[in-house]
């Protein structure tokens, strides 16, 4: 398989013809190889009745490239699935840089991941063109054990094409003004919804704070909303959540990513004390008046492939 001719195409002709293959074209991976982004994530995939996807991460000067079953049924301690699984990842050079090929790998409690490690150098000078790489899970021979599982055959692969986008300067921040805050008597506030990447987007803060935070922090969160392109798949945000400093500009910030699912949440229950939001000095509440604020550095977008 060749990234440099009609890389969509050949994608999709690999996937058409494996039943039980995943191919994954990640493009932007620069961000992953220099740590910009931690993770990347497939869309849910499902064989033998199960649910997995193939998860990126850099660390340490190396590519940690994998499979983890994610399916809810399995959960506790007494489940077993063992299966064969082929990762690989496609060069320029229609060679392969890893196979895993091993019978019998079996998944359970403690092991819910197999993976390989790349060099980010060898990753770098060979399996990546125009900024683009190719990562494939073959699972096949899926025998579960102690789990009430249907499986439907597969008649044809799945892949997708994932841009990890750094998001334009001038639509990245999104700023909330919250006036009569020591009247608000709710649990929580919402403020309205704002569009970024493909999807909707809201803040909730809690102003005496939840969970851990309840009656000592404020609690601010981001939530995902709506789908605005694309198909409903996690969603990778790289974001900081802030409260604004309204006198000296001496935000209190707190940067996250996280990859969000059909209506995830990311923030924090503690996030700003409620003696240091109420000190006048501080400036984050004046006039009785907060500023709460969001601002995104990259996101994904997800595309099916066939």
């Amino acid at each position: 398989m060749g990234l440099t001719v009609s890389l969509e195409d050949t994608v999709r002709t690999e996937a058409k013809s494996n039943n039980n293959v995943h191919l994954m074209l990640v493009d932007g991976m620069s961000n992953l190889m220099t740590g910009e982004i931690e993770n990347c994530a497939s869309s849910d995939i499902y064989v033998g009745g199960l649910k997995w996807n193939i998860i990126l991460a850099s660390e340490g000067g190396c590519l940690h490239f994998g499979l983890m079953i994610s399916d809810s049924k399995c959960t506790g301690s007494n489940w077993k699935v063992n299966c064969t699984v082929k990762l690989t990842l496609y060069s320029d050079a229609s060679s392969l840089l890893h196979q895993n090929h091993t019978t019998g790998v079996c998944f359970d409690a403690n092991n819910t991941v197999v993976f390989v490690s790349i060099p980010v150098n060898n990753l770098k000078e060979s399996y990546t063109v125009n900024d683009k790489s190719v990562f494939s899970a073959e699972i096949t021979e899926v025998r579960p054990r102690f789990l009430d599982v249907t499986s439907i055959p597969r008649t044809m692969g799945t892949a997708e094409s994932i841009k990890l986008v750094e998001v334009e300067r001038n639509k990245s921040k999104f700023t909330w003004k919250i006036t009569r805050f020591s009247s608000f008597v709710g649990e929580h506030n919402s403020s309205y919804q704002f569009t970024v990447g493909p999807r909707r987007w809201y803040l909730r803060m809690c102003p005496k704070g939840t969970l851990e935070g309840k009656g000592n922090s404020l609690s601010l969160y981001l939530h995902a909303a709506d789908y605005v392109t694309g198909p409903k798949t996690n969603t990778l945000a790289v974001f900081k959540l802030r409260v604004l400093d309204q006198l000296k500009r001496n935000h209190h910030e707190l940067g996250q990513q996280f990859w969000f699912g059909s209506d995830g949440q990311k923030g924090e229950a503690k996030f700003l004390a409620l003696d240091k939001l109420h000190k006048a000095s501080n400036g984050f509440l004046v006039n009785d008046a907060i500023y709460v604020g969001v601002e995104f550095f990259y996101v994904s977008t997800t595309e099916n492939m066939i």
